[in-house]
Parts: C-alpha cells; structure tokens; sequence
C-alpha cells in the first residue's frame, strides 16, 4: 500500500508484525517516537509497554520478560545503547532473544542529539565485554526499517541472542511516500526459521519447570561451574552459533555493473545517496557497481567479495570518522580502499559518492 510514512513507524509496524508483546524503553532523542507508539499500540494487542526509570532499567525489563517468554524490545540512541552494555552481555550468555534498535545520532556523548550520524557500528559490535559476536542490521530505506525489524525478531529467536537494529535520525524521523509490502505475509517467511538445533529449548520462568538464570559462567543445568569442559563448551557454543552460520546471515543488496573498476559501499541513511550515484554514474557512461550492506555484523564477506571481484577501487560511504571501512581494508588488502564520510551532521551527497568513484575531488567535498 502506498503511503506516507516515516521510519519510526515502519520500525513499529515491523515488531508488531513479528509478534513482539513487550517493550520498555526510556525517552531519548530521535529514538522516543518509537516508545511513544509502542506505548499506544500494546495495550490494543495485550502487550505491555513501559517507560523505565531509565535505560539501565529498561533493558532490564526486557530482559526479564524475554525470560518469561515474551518477545521483547526496546529502542535508544547512542548515550543509551552505552548504558545497555552490560545487560547486552547478560542476554548474550544467558541466551535470551531480544531486539534492540539504535536509532543513532551525531557523538560522542549528548552530541548532536537532532543530527545524524552512523558513530555506534564498531561500539554495537564491541561495547560489551567478552569480545563474543553479536548480529548487527542496517536498515537503508523506510520499508526497511520494517522488514529488517522483522529480520531481527526471527534472528533473535533463531540464535537465542540480542540482535542490534543499527537505525539513524534521517531513517526514524523522516517521512516518505513508500509502497509499504504486507507485512504479514513476509513475516510469514522470516518466521519459518526453526531454532538452532545445538540450542536447547527456551524454557520460560512460570512454566512449571525449575529454572535457572546467571550472568555467571555456567554448565549442565544452568549450575556455576569452574570445570574447564563445560566452560569452554558454553564459550565456544555462543561463538560457534553465530560464526557457523555467518553465510546464513550476510544481507547486502547489490547493484553490479560489469566491467566497474570501482564499487560504492555503504548502509544507513547513508546508502540513499549511493544509488542516485550510481544512476548519475551509468548516465554519464560510467561503469560503478554499488553495494548496500543491511548486516553489518558479522561482516558479510562472501556477499562482499562477490561485489568487489574484478573492482581495484573501493569507496566506503558513512556518516562517521571511518568506522566500517576499516573492515573492507582487512577484508580487501590489495585494493584501494577510500574512505568517504561526514562527521559536521549532513547527509552524503551523490556528486562525493560519484566523484570519489572516479578518483576526483569536489570543491568543498568531503573525501
């Protein structure tokens, strides 16, 4: 249905879509929107939604009821997603599936709280201690700020883990005349993803079994334990059910061009501006091939060198000091990696995008 519609409420319309019955979350800028819906929409579904004291509290909420069996979810920004640290770990080992949507903005700190900006990639990635992996999307159109929403609750559920939605200001607050999909009907295929079979069953609080729950290193049955086996097999598990299956996860969308010598990546807000580079480029009779990355963690590698096969030149677009270029120049180490980017709140135009593809420099630009 065609309509017109901004990204927090294609976020919101995906979660409902895919089931979620619980959110919590606490007012931040450009993320409320999303709270202020949800707290307008559970109630009609007899879900329940909160305004924690705070963000710590919030997430703990979520995590509480992720426990109990509800699908939970919550949304912030930068300052908040710091906050949530550490309970980020403790969904991490004790396996709970959970949504988080970061709706980013200009950093460090209260930063440019009404400015974009793509800063938190390496932090979503990083920002808890362990050093485990976690999945971590990228919306790059409102219609995907739903249905990568949806993608997140069935990954979620599939791996028993927290899954990072990486919005931004531009995507949540902006409204667009979209051809918005039956959300229902998709959801319908992201949900036949069965649990991973190494994962045991999710066994919810209040279901007539005895349950244990620790952030603490744990083994058979949920019980503390020191024993090396069963430390390691837990450590290895929660590495392995995400790294065993990193094909399964790569979400990039690609527009090749045969013969390119240059390809345009980016994600975000940030990937607009590509493809009306790339259709300014084959205008022009310039051949570039682009690709938009939805699944930024982990680095989607194969989709990746499928885009750069035959490419000498790679420009990384984003909104940040040159954060995800640093992984396509581990991933490409022979090849003339550029990165491409804007920290003073504007958005990517498509004229840097396609003269940093040709190797030239705007008057004024950023490269």
């Amino acid at each position: 249905m065609r309509e017109l519609i901004d990204g927090a409420t294609a976020t919101v319309r995906g979660a409902l879509a895919a089931g979620c019955d619980f959110f919590a979350g606490y007012p931040i800028t450009p993320a409320t929107p999303i709270l202020l819906q949800m707290m307008r929409a559970m109630p009609d579904i007899g879900g329940i939604a909160i305004q924690g004291e705070d963000e710590i509290s919030s997430i703990g909420m979520c995590i509480g009821a992720a426990a109990a069996g509800r699908r939970a979810f919550t949304a912030t920004s930068g300052p908040g997603l710091s906050l949530y640290s550490e309970n980020i770990g403790l969904a991490l080992i004790a396996e709970l599936p959970l949504v988080i949507v970061d709706v980013q903005r200009l950093g460090p700190s209260t930063g440019g709280a009404t400015t974009v900006g793509q800063g938190d990639v390496q932090f979503a990635h990083w920002g808890t201690g362990g050093g485990y992996p976690l999945i971590v999307l990228a919306p790059s159109s409102i219609v995907g700020c739903a249905t990568v929403t949806m993608d997140a609750f069935a990954l979620a559920h599939r791996h028993r883990c927290p899954v990072i939605v990486l919005s931004d200001k531009e995507l949540n607050l902006t409204r667009a005349t979209v051809d918005m999909p039956d959300l229902a009907s998709l959801w319908s295929d992201y949900d036949r993803q069965a649990p991973l079979a190494e994962i045991a069953p999710l066994v919810p609080f209040g279901a007539g079994q005895t349950v244990r729950f620790t952030g603490s290193t744990y083994g058979e049955g949920q019980r503390l334990t020191k024993d090396p086996v069963q430390v390691e097999a837990l450590n290895r598990r929660l590495i392995a059910k995400i790294e065993d299956h990193r094909a399964e996860l790569e979400r990039v969308h690609l527009d090749l061009d045969s013969g390119a010598s240059t390809l345009l990546v980016s994600f975000g807000s940030a990937a607009g501006a590509l493809r009306r580079a790339l259709q300014l480029a084959r205008a022009d009779g310039h051949s570039i091939s682009g690709a938009v990355v939805e699944s930024l963690w982990p680095v989607p590698c194969g989709r990746l060198s499928e885009a750069a096969e035959g490419v000498t030149r790679i420009v990384v677009g984003e909104l940040n000091p040159g954060l995800y270029v640093r992984e396509l120049r581990c991933l490409f180490p022979n090849r003339d990696v550029v990165s491409l980017n804007r920290v003073d709140g504007g958005l990517l135009t498509p004229e840097q995008y396609l003269a940093a593809g040709l190797g030239e420099t705007l008057a004024g630009g950023v490269l």
